[in-house]
């Protein structure tokens, strides 16, 4: 028996242990998937909980249920991988080798590798909305908190879904107004880009809709420490922005795992072809999602379109065939901008976010690149295509390479 191993059950790992457990004959293949949590948390939904629209109950269920059939599960924590002799050592010791290895480790939140951002006022007068626990905190911050400078900060980049700060700053803007405070609210994004977003036109588009919100945008702004006693942000420049209420967004890294295991790059992240999600330095290890150094967006959409390309190379592999298929760093997201409404995007390594109609190219239904009701009804709706399709590996009627029809370029 050959052994196909998969470190993460995230949404990468999960759709993936899917989709191999269908491809791979279970008399010739054992599938295994190792993660230490026993919960699934759906962290689009993240988001939603410091302004009470979620709470954990609708964010959470058992990674159990997302497993098939026929997959050995082991509920523990990886210490390393022993390349040279395809093994992987978990914690407790035990051991388990691999002809093929997937790895689906994610990204991690590293609050504690910029000075002050993690001390006296954590979760007082500092929070995160990207862990349930920042979220929640926030929350009940929010419940009470009577006004001040709301200061929104993303430390550097890569992170995980990089719109979901904009959001974030829209949604302030929707739920201040709503509790009739927002004159008493003043809101400031600070971002380490040159503009709201990293293309050009979503950019124009975003830093519009954050003027017209009488949102504050701070550009070029790497963070490099948090004066907890004067509550204030400093970039490497000396430059200041005072808070009462700050919302990061912390560096993040890859996995420890992978650094120790000699195959990250200077964040951690597995060092992958970017077509392939090959290792470029182990032709029998694969990459999903936000493990990778990718310069695609790291999102649950990514995982999911990068995980047909994933299918069909790591079956070339077995088969000793030339890789067949190729991803283009296709990524979409819905993003909230408040009131009921929201924006659509889709692009690629190539092509920035551009109008036009998704997914068909004359109906639609949704625009992109525009506001829309229909837009915030697809990412409220978005939550059940995830548990319901992307999870269990299953088809979208949509395509895994980004389409050009519909769009516009002008």
């Amino acid at each position: 028996m050959k052994n196909l191993l998969i470190l993460g059950a995230g949404t990468g790992g999960t759709i993936m242990v899917n989709k191999m457990r269908k491809r791979l004959p279970s008399g010739e293949w054992n599938v295994t998937i190792i993660e230490k949590e026993k919960d699934h948390f759906y962290q689009p939904g993240f988001l939603f909980i410091p302004f009470g629209y979620y709470d954990r109950n609708d964010i959470v269920k058992p990674n159990q249920k997302f497993f098939p059939k026929g997959v050995e599960v082991v509920n523990n924590e990886v210490d390393r991988i022993i390349t040279e002799e395809n093994k992987v050592i978990l914690k407790n010791g035990e051991s388990f080798q691999y002809d093929v290895l997937i790895i689906a480790t994610g990204a991690r939140l590293s609050p504690e590798d910029t000075p002050g951002l993690k001390a006296e006022l954590w979760h007082k007068s500092i929070f995160d909305f990207y862990t349930i626990e920042g979220a929640e905190t926030l929350a009940e911050f929010f419940k009470t908190w009577e006004g001040g400078n709301l200061v929104i900060d993303v430390a550097d980049n890569p992170i995980k879904c990089p719109v979901a700060p904009l959001e974030f700053a829209f949604y302030a803007d929707d739920f201040f107004t709503k509790r009739g405070i927002r004159n008493k609210v003043n809101i400031t994004y600070v971002t380490p880009m040159s503009g709201a977003f990293t293309r050009p036109k979503a950019s124009r588009m975003f830093g519009s809709l954050l003027q017209n919100k009488n949102i504050n945008l701070v550009t070029d702004f790497f963070l490099g420490e948090v004066d907890n006693g004067n509550k204030k942000i400093l970039d490497f420049g000396g430059r200041e922005v005072p808070f009462d209420c700050l919302v990061t967004v912390p560096l993040h890294s890859g996995d420890p795992v992978v650094s120790k295991s000699g195959l990250g790059d200077e964040f951690g992240f597995v060092k992958a072809d970017k077509n392939t999600l090959q290792s470029i330095l182990y032709k029998n290890i694969f990459v999903i999602g936000d493990a990778s150094n990718c310069p695609a967006s790291k999102a649950g959409s990514v995982a999911h379109f990068q995980a047909d390309t994933l299918e069909e190379n790591i079956i070339d592999y077995i088969e000793n065939k030339p890789m067949s298929a190729s991803f283009d760093g296709h990524s979409n997201c819905f993003i909230e901008t408040g009131f009921g409404k929201g924006i659509l995007i889709d692009f690629n390594y190539e092509t920035e976010p551009l109008p036009g109609l998704y997914p068909l190219p004359v109906v639609g239904p949704l625009t992109l690149l525009k506001e829309s009701r229909l837009n915030h009804f697809g990412k409220l709706m978005f939550k059940w295509i995830y548990w319901n399709i992307l999870l269990p590996g299953r088809k979208l009627p949509v395509t895994n390479y980004m389409s050009m029809k519909g769009k516009r370029t002008d």
